[in-house]
């Protein structure tokens, strides 16, 4: 069994606040991020949306893409217009053989709005619940017939955030909508990366890696922060920059066989945290615990 090391280019520029790595040309972020080591990007905001024009582009640095962020909004559509609202990243994502999309419910969040504090983050109504699961069932089943399975994103601020909002969205929908295991997001919502591999190794599809410094989110819990202060303090950074045990997470991704990527995606400011220094930083750090953890590395 063996992975791939991707980077996703929220190192250099920002989706969720533009202004940070705005001037930097997307060139420098594929030749930064394949000259750190990585084989692999996900989309960001500055990457043509057109196949025929972004294939080229990637194959000329010899990196692949990974997969790409999709904002649904289940709780307000039905699954056959989020369906049709996909079809264009969907068809994105399986020309350039991506066969993971990340996939988030962003009805409601608040990650994106800085004067919000985490506290906020929305949750779901029973009512919702019920809406939701089927229409997520029905867009998971038809995306994996064409050959992409949906890799849900649990994520701070939005209405899948916490353990045992997982716990309910494993247990409700079908096989077909896999797990996207985020390990910042995870512990900065109070759960164990570890523990929720070995729960759900079957539906893990995509892996996220960002670190966390511990200091800075209990900081941004005590002072109850927006999700984008707490990235502009410093809470997230690259493997090997802060405390997650990244080494026993990969021995259980080994021990159940996982084969897809594993990224890095660590929001920083990259005035603060010089992207190419830390882009080397996370490729070095997974290559050192994928070794440790006997998880082997396909370039």
């Amino acid at each position: 069994m063996s992975v791939r090391l991707g980077i996703n280019p929220l190192t250099w520029t920002n989706d969720d606040m533009p202004s940070l790595g705005g001037d930097t040309p997307l060139e420098v972020c594929l030749s930064e991020g394949r000259e750190a080591g990585f084989s692999g990007f996900e989309l960001g905001h500055k990457f043509p949306r057109d196949p025929e024009v972004l294939g080229p582009i990637l194959d000329k640095h010899g990196l692949s893409l990974v997969s790409g962020w999709y904002s649904s909004e289940l709780l307000t559509r039905s699954a056959e217009e989020e369906i049709e609202a996909l079809k264009p990243h969907l068809h994105l994502l399986k020309s350039l053989g991506a066969t993971a999309m990340v996939f988030c419910e962003v009805t409601h969040c608040v990650h994106g709005q800085r004067d919000v504090p985490l506290s906020h983050s929305p949750s779901m109504s029973e009512a919702e619940w019920q809406t939701f699961i089927p229409r997520l069932n029905r867009v998971a089943d038809y995306c994996l017939e064409q050959g992409v399975q949906i890799a849900y994103h649990h994520h701070l601020g939005t209405v899948i955030e916490t353990p045992e909002e997982i716990d309910r969205l494993m247990a409700e929908t079908r096989p077909s909508v896999g797990l996207l295991l985020d390990s910042g997001h995870l512990v900065g919502a109070g759960g164990d990366p570890v523990a929720v591999q070995k729960q759900y190794a079957e539906r893990i599809v995509h892996v996220h890696c960002k670190d966390i410094r511990k200091e800075v989110l209990a900081d941004a819990r005590n002072r109850d922060l927006s999700f984008l202060d707490g990235v502009l303090n410093g809470m997230f950074t690259v493997p090997g920059d802060g405390y997650i045990d990244y080494v026993t997470l990969f021995q259980g991704l080994r021990e159940s066989g996982y084969e897809g990527w594993v990224v890095v995606e660590a929001e920083q400011d990259p005035a603060v945290a010089h992207p190419l220094t830390y882009a080397r930083l996370g490729c070095d750090s997974l290559k050192r615990f994928c070794a440790e953890a006997g998880l082997s590395i396909t370039e």
